[in-house]
């Protein structure tokens, strides 16, 4: 995040404008080489992040989901490659989608969960990011017997919310009204989920964190309600999440957007998402 790099959080500050951002970016020319790999060896390597629920926790989620059906549609089997995020976005796609990381493994055919952004785009000449499959932003979960409405961050008044610290969530929170909410953050939890959870068990008033990682635990549930962070720095239309192959893999991409619009149009990736407790945002 220090980096002259884009990290996967800075990326997700930018939470740009992505419109038609489908195969933005791809050659025009085509390269049959790398999907003829894929067939050859009867596999797609697909690289998702390692414990980022509710998309990958031990081999379950979304993108497990989603990796497999991607791997259906070429007609081959599915090699799971997961990974522990590094320090930036540039870093995830030299390691998983270009070049493959220094302690010998990687690179994938492909890497899930990449945001679709224009300026990660023209900073990764090497990589060709491009099919968004899901629209996701920063949300706040409440318990409406405690905070009944919150239009406004100051109408938390002094109740505690659970948010982890080093995401985008924790750092909208702490930086808000000047740091006005820090002493009543709690911020110790390794990702929205687990702040969800503690706000189901009572521990909190409130909790903070991606939609996705909201819905999966208090969707559903008629004591909280889940609405946009009421912070002017937070966009409220979110960002695209997508996938990158290498710059070249032109038939690869186009294979994979094809899969991709399948999924959509017959209701299978709103099905994905559903069975995680997850409402899909189309992209």
């Amino acid at each position: 995040m220090r980096t002259p790099h884009s990290s996967r959080r800075d990326c997700l500050r930018w939470l740009g404008a992505v419109g038609a951002a489908g195969l933005a970016g791809m050659p025009l020319a085509s390269d049959a080489a790398p999907l003829d790999r894929i067939r050859e060896r009867g596999t797609l390597t697909v690289a998702v992040y390692q414990d980022m629920p509710p998309f990958h926790v031990e081999g379950k989620g979304i993108d497990v989901d989603l990796a497999q059906a991607l791997a259906d549609s070429l007609g081959v089997k599915l090699s799971l490659l997961p990974f522990l995020a590094d320090e930036n976005m540039g870093d995830d796609l030299r390691n998983m989608v270009w070049r493959g990381h220094y302690l010998g493994y990687g690179p994938a055919d492909v890497l899930l969960h990449v945001p679709v952004d224009r300026p990660l785009m023209d900073e990764t000449p090497q990589a060709n990011i491009f099919a968004p499959y899901y629209r996701e932003r920063v949300v706040l979960a409440r318990q409406l017997d405690r905070l009944p409405q919150v239009d406004t961050l100051s109408a938390l008044g002094d109740a505690k919310v659970a948010v982890s610290g080093q995401t985008l969530a924790g750092w909208l929170m702490i930086g808000a009204d000047g740091g006005a909410y820090r002493n009543q953050l709690n911020t110790q939890w390794k990702d929205g989920a687990a702040a969800a959870r503690a706000l189901q068990r009572g521990e909190v008033a409130a909790a903070a964190g991606l939609a996705s990682e909201m819905e999966s635990v208090l969707r559903g549930d008629a004591r909280f309600a889940i609405g946009p962070l009421p912070s002017p720095r937070a966009r409220r239309n979110g960002w695209a999440v997508g996938m990158a192959v290498k710059k070249d893999a032109t038939d690869l991409a186009r294979a994979l957007q094809a899969g991709i619009n399948e999924l959509a149009t017959s209701g299978r990736l709103r099905r994905m998402f559903e069975s995680a407790n997850v409402s899909w945002q189309a992209p």
